[in-house]
């Protein structure tokens, strides 16, 4: 790169670019030293003053694609976790899959009762020492905030829960907010005065969303290059949310009416991925 500039993030604020983060992204694909810099060489040339990070992304995606589909996947891992909608759904399924990795027993969308009222929680995530309720905030759109109100809803629905069951023997009830997108700095502050635990893509800096999946080796089917986005569509509907479902024989496959060359290249790249890390 010869001359600094600015690019637009998804929120539409500006930014100077930072080649050192487009590095870091491409580095966790799993693309090495040399890979890296023949993508950023490629790129030089094509670098304009205002461009949006999005348009950097798909470059650099297309580059990836062409030398390396399981490193590509990898790649777009953030993308991905915008491809579930729009029921928000299929991201709660993926969310109960993460606490799944660390060992906890899940329940999906289970309406439980509080000292006032009932209330539907997204996940419940329990074993020997700990319980928790997990309210999922999925968003659409890259830029999307979850502010302050969130938080605060939310903390009143667990303290209701709160009072019907802690004190009634087993592990107290603790309540985390999860989205795949960011926080506001006001929801961010009350969530810590509150006791809640907020976990966004990149929040807090040892615990987010991305470290978590990164940890568990978990790719969502919306990474996947080989999928058609109606493909994509139909697995989630089915409550398949996993790539690792896809690297063995299965009814998926039928789901997809897919041919055994395409089914058998849908599994190897699957298989890739998983077992990239």
């Amino acid at each position: 790169m010869n001359q600094p500039f600015q690019v637009k993030k998804a929120s539409g604020e500006l930014e100077a670019f930072n080649e050192e983060k487009l590095r870091k992204s491409l580095r966790r694909s799993g693309a090495d030293d040399a890979l890296i810099n023949q993508i950023l060489q490629e790129l030089t040339g094509q670098w304009q003053e205002g461009m949006t990070t999005k348009s950097i992304f798909k470059k650099a995606f297309k580059m990836l694609k062409r030398r390396n589909r399981p490193f590509a996947a990898r790649y777009t891992l953030k993308q991905a976790m915008f491809d579930f909608g729009p029921s928000g759904f299929p991201f709660e399924d993926f969310v109960a899959e993460v606490m799944k990795s660390q060992g906890y027993k899940v329940e999906t969308r289970r309406r439980l009762q509080g000292a006032c009222v009932q209330h539907e929680v997204d996940v419940v995530a329990q074993n020997d020492e700990r319980l928790i309720w997990i309210e999922c905030k999925y968003h659409p759109i890259p830029g999307s905030v979850s502010n302050v109100k969130v938080p605060l809803y939310v903390h009143s629905r667990f303290r209701d829960l709160e009072q019907q069951h802690n004190g009634h023997g087993g592990p107290n009830g603790e309540g985390w907010i999860i989205t795949n997108t960011r926080f506001s700095d006001d929801a961010m502050t009350y969530g810590r005065c509150a006791g809640m635990r907020l976990i966004g893509w990149n929040y807090p800096s040892n615990g987010s969303l991305r470290e978590l999946i990164d940890r568990a080796n978990l790719h969502p089917v919306t990474c996947l290059t080989m999928l058609s986005r109606q493909e994509k569509n139909t697995l989630l509907e089915h409550g398949i949310v996993l790539s690792s479902t896809l690297s063995r024989p299965g009814n998926w496959s039928d789901l997809l009416h897919l041919s055994n060359e395409r089914r058998n290249k849908i599994m190897a790249e699957a298989a890739t991925l998983c077992n990239s890390n």
